[in-house]
């Protein structure tokens, strides 16, 4: 009688594969005097479950009859439970949002009115900083798309020095004008062609209106202006602003006191000293290290020296233990006596032959003993001991010494020599001063200011401005700031796209031109000036033909940027447009995200308790058993 239960099957597949609604019209030998069929709803797992005698139709019968393509194609995965996979695109246009929303995180601190942020990591440390280099490897970004933006901003800050902000507002504006190309259904690799092409088109546009005004200055006093123009303007967006004049000084100075062939900026030292005001910072043609450790006998060894011969030594003058487990076997006391006589004859060979040298500093990696600390005082030696592996780098660069790791053959040639070496107290704290020294090819920056943060902040300012200077040097040619470059290359892009670019890249040519407008947009935003009324002023100037027209920023208005001296190194708009459109065409590029979960960390195997730990703690020990109550 069950056999003749089912007569037909309506099945339905929802959204979730996982479930299939069998909706079952049945009739019975019992109820065929009924008017109508019942019916019965039920949820059944797939595969559907076995009735006895009548089997419904299998899973692939239901999928090949709903389904064909499904069928014949079924899509496999080899990723294990568990794996995010996101493509097609909705994928794309999910990864433009979050890089413009990074982008919208840091847009706001563009250009010499831009804020601050605050920024506060996992540990509690606090960074107050407008740096995009800095404020881009302190986000935690956890989006592997929005990622990419903080690759280019490192690179812009290790290739050129400045311009990490402007290139990812750049990036994430290019992604957002073409996002509505994206959504209309043009191919990626098609907006791909038409950015690299007027990527391309940007930077030899540059190349031919930049000017080169350093090798043209003639002489070395207008050369020298040239530069301290140029890092007044990477200055004028940092804190510093105020004192750019002081700081230019110093940055160039700095610069121009390295290997011309090598310009290694690594070999500018920069020392912090809290408490004093900007203006006390010092530049020391040489080095200067903060006093080390040192030893009872420091203070009657003279401070300061005129011409003195230096030694660099990586020797340990210190007695010292014997290490672990040492053993020494002797028969008689004379013996012992003995093995203690060669120990200090040993050191003292040391110092007698640095003695001999002529020394009158003596610096080592390595730390320097309270013996050797009295003997180099009674001889009116200075010594210092556990200098930083930098500093000595540095000491050696500028005096001409040579780093010795014996002390059995140190001969004239290894010995350097300065103008002055002094101890002197800066804030609160005592520093060694090498200076006017003949071969130097480095220097130290000691910057004073109230709080670490600001001095840390300054610090990150003049690694702009020293870099800019660096590239200056090497590329000699420059543009005009303010906006004025980015407005000259959306002009002329507009117009070479009505003409020459062909209809299906036009309008991503298009997108990218108007892209470049965010530069000057969002410095006028930032400043509190009406970007649109300054926008349309700046399009009308450099369609009249005005080249250099840019932001006013003291009269809010438009002006001739070159002319008012607001200079960048062409190579910081080069390597900020071509950084862009990278990251922008990689970005476009990805039509997939294949996530893995997670993989749950190992625990370590939880241990018991040894044998009678337990009783131990409660102060009962071996056989002595519990305590019992009321004893």
């Amino acid at each position: 009688m069950i056999g003749h239960r089912l007569q037909h099957w309506r099945v339905s597949i929802p959204k979730k594969l996982g479930e299939i609604l069998v909706e079952q019209r049945y009739r019975t030998p019992d109820q065929l005097g009924h008017s109508g069929p019942r019916s019965h709803l039920s949820v059944a797992p797939c595969p559907l479950a076995h009735k006895p005698h009548s089997p419904p139709p299998s899973f692939p019968e239901i999928i090949s009859s709903k389904w064909p393509s499904l069928a014949k194609h079924p899509r496999l995965s080899c990723s294990r439970r568990g794996t995010d996979t996101s493509q097609g695109k909705g994928q794309i246009i999910s990864n433009i949002n979050a890089c413009v929303a990074v982008q919208s995180t840091i847009k706001s601190t563009l250009g010499p009115y831009g804020g601050d942020l605050l920024m506060v990591d996992g540990n509690g440390r606090q960074t107050i900083t407008n740096d995009g280099a800095t404020v881009m490897k302190l986000l935690d970004i956890v989006h592997p798309a929005a990622r990419i933006l903080t690759d280019i901003a490192r690179s812009q800050d290790a290739e050129v020095g400045d311009g990490t902000t402007s290139v990812v507002v750049l990036a994430g504006e290019i992604l957002k004008e073409v996002r509505e190309l994206v959504e209309q259904g043009v191919s990626s690799q098609t907006i791909v062609k038409g950015l690299r092409r007027g990527s391309a088109m940007a930077v030899n546009k540059i190349k031919e209106i930049a000017v080169d005004v350093i090798e043209s200055a003639g002489s070395e006093e207008k050369k020298v202006e040239t530069l301290r123009r140029l890092a007044g303007t990477a200055m004028n967006s940092k804190l510093i602003k105020r004192n750019s004049d002081f700081f230019t000084k110093m940055v160039v100075d700095a610069v121009l006191s390295l290997d011309q062939d090598d310009l290694n900026e690594k070999l500018i030292g920069v020392k912090r000293v809290t408490g004093g005001g900007l203006q006390e910072s010092l530049f020391v043609n040489g080095v200067a290290f903060k006093k080390t450790f040192s030893y009872a006998g420091f203070e009657q060894q003279p401070k300061y020296f005129k011409d003195p011969k230096i030694v660099c030594l990586n020797v340990e003058l210190e007695l010292k233990s014997e290490k672990d487990n040492a053993e020494v076997r002797v028969e008689h006391v004379s013996e012992y006596q003995a093995i203690v006589d060669a120990e200090w004859q040993i050191i003292y060979n040391k110092l007698e032959a640095i003695y001999k040298t002529g020394a009158k500093v003596v610096l080592s990696k390595l730390p320097i003993g309270d013996l050797a600390t009295q003997y180099f005082a009674d001889r009116d030696i200075f010594c210092a001991g556990r200098v930083a592996a930098d500093d000595m780098d540095r000491v050696c660069q500028a005096t001409g010494a040579a780093t010795q790791s014996t002390c059995s053959d140190i001969q004239e040639r290894h010995l350097g020599t300065c103008g002055v070496f002094e101890e002197r107290q800066i804030g609160g704290e005592r520093y060694n001063l090498f200076s006017e020294c003949p071969k130097a090819k480095t220097c130290t920056l000691v910057l004073r200011g109230g709080a670490e943060q600001f001095i840390a902040e300054v610090e990150r300012s003049l690694h702009d401005a020293i870099m800019i200077v660096k590239r200056a040097l090497r590329h000699t040619t420059i543009v005009a700031g303010g906006g004025a470059t980015e407005m000259e290359l959306s002009s002329f892009m507009h117009g070479f796209a009505d003409r020459n670019v062909p209809h299906k890249q036009q309008a991503v040519v298009k997108a990218f031109a108007k892209a470049l407008e965010v530069i000057p947009r969002q410095l006028c935003d930032n400043a509190g000036f009406d970007a649109t009324d300054i926008l349309n002023r700046l399009r009308v100037e450099h369609r009249k033909g005005n080249v250099w027209a840019g932001v006013d920023f003291d009269h809010e208005g438009v002006r001739d940027n070159m002319a008012a001296f607001v200079w960048e190194p062409s190579l910081v708009k080069v390597n900020a447009i071509q950084a862009a459109v990278e990251a922008a065409c990689l970005i476009l590029s990805v039509d997939e995200t294949i996530k893995n979960e997670e993989s749950a960390q190992a625990q370590a195997p939880t241990r018991g308790l040894p044998p009678g730990a337990a009783q131990r703690a409660l102060g009962g020990g071996r056989g002595r058993g519990m305590p019992r109550r009321g004893r």
